[in-house]
């Protein structure tokens, strides 16, 4: 008999098992700094921080590096470098580090797998082996994907984050993140690849090779709205999440870190998020694709441009208060053209009580081409009057 089918030892231990739901109910709250050392809690859909502690600094991300491994297979599956279908197979070297590694998909040496079933196994069993040879048939091999991986990296924000190996496996500290560069890694897998992230993220189990298994995400299926996204540990990390969830049009994400146990870390997480849903309001301010300002265009077919803001523009408040939210528009003008129609030219300053609490990108409306002599002399005569 095939050893691989064999569900036994180390493979019965970690086979099918009902997924954890607890009865107690979650009281909402900001986890305490020994529970969670490292939190932080962002409100996508308003761009403002809700909560954080120790948000840039530094510590080993453990499989939650496999967050950046999804993410950069989203961006070449999206630019057609990397495809579901795509078949590639564990090669003998890889089989010999990897098999029985840590958490595993139990991959077979040489036996074929498509990138749609690496990926399930990276996102729901969090799959050590899945993760490396992901990254060696679509980049052809470990370094070249890491080095694609800390380009993306950098070309998304994440400022403080380095990553030396593809599945979050212990490498003497040359993988590092933050948690505000973890939140912003989630949020731009959850909004460049909405899609693929319904598809790969959030599922409660996987079975493969014939041996079932279930994801150890805390909230999902637990915390209404939630879907995902990574769980980490080893023992010199301790135990992380990166989660999010989506409840009355309202997005979160968050990660809680360096954890002493397991236990400690689920729990602050489920009470986090739903602290954050809870104690505040998300109030409308401009509805998706409404006019928020205008722009001055030089050299232009047309003088002025409207700015958009392309997924709305809402504000968290906590509850109970009656906060007005400041708004200013910041561009660099007036605008030269040539403009195009959905380019970000500005953005939109939201403070409250004095204080900047978001960021949020405003874009064109339509595209503006480079004045003819005609509309030159027309706009100089329309600058002079009144």
């Amino acid at each position: 008999m095939n050893p691989r089918f064999l569900a036994s030892g180390l493979a019965a231990a970690l086979a099918l098992s009902p997924i954890a739901t607890e009865a107690a109910e979650i009281v909402p709250a900001p986890p305490n700094a020994t529970d969670a050392p490292i939190a932080l809690l962002v409100d996508l859909s308003s761009g403002q921080t809700l909560f954080a502690r120790e948000e840039n600094r530094r510590f080993m991300p453990a499989s939650m590096t496999k967050v950046m491994t999804t993410f950069l297979a989203f961006e070449w599956l999206s630019q057609g470098k990397l495809f579901r279908e795509q078949v590639t197979a564990m090669r003998p070297a890889t089989f010999k580090k990897w098999h029985g590694v840590g958490s595993t998909m139990y991959l077979a040496q040489n036996d074929p797998v498509t990138v749609d079933q690496l990926l399930h196994g990276i996102t729901t069993v969090s799959a050590n082996d899945g993760a490396v040879v992901l990254a060696e048939g679509a980049a052809g091999s470990v370094p070249a994907w890491l080095a694609a991986m800390n380009a993306k990296a950098a070309e998304i924000g994440m400022a403080d984050s380095h990553y030396g190996t593809p599945n979050g496996w212990m490498d003497e500290g040359h993988t590092f993140v933050t948690a505000r560069d973890l939140a912003t890694l989630g949020a731009a897998m959850i909004t460049r690849h909405p899609d693929y992230y319904r598809h790969f993220v959030g599922m409660h189990r996987m079975k493969y090779n014939g041996i079932e298994q279930v994801n150890h995400d805390p909230i999902t299926g637990v915390v209404p709205g939630a879907d995902g996204i990574k769980t980490g540990f080893t023992n010199q990390a301790g135990y992380g999440f990166l989660g999010s969830a989506e409840r009355d049009g309202r997005r979160l994400v968050m990660v809680v870190a360096a954890s002493p146990t397991g236990r400690q870390r689920n729990n602050a997480a489920k009470a986090f998020i739903e602290w954050g849903f809870q104690a505040f309001d998300s109030r409308p301010i401009f509805g998706k694709g409404q006019v928020v300002a205008q722009a001055e265009v030089q050299n232009g077919g047309m003088r002025r441009l409207d700015l958009i803001a392309p997924s709305g523009v809402s504000v968290s408040v906590p509850k109970g208060t009656s906060a007005k939210p400041q708004l200013a528009v910041r561009y660099e003008g007036p605008l030269r053209a040539p403009v195009a129609k959905g380019e970000h030219v500005a953005d939109l300053i939201v403070s409250m009580d004095g204080r900047q609490v978001s960021t949020l990108p405003l874009v064109a409306d339509r595209s503006i081409a480079v004045a003819t002599p005609i509309q030159r002399v027309i706009n100089g005569i329309a600058a002079w009057l009144p």
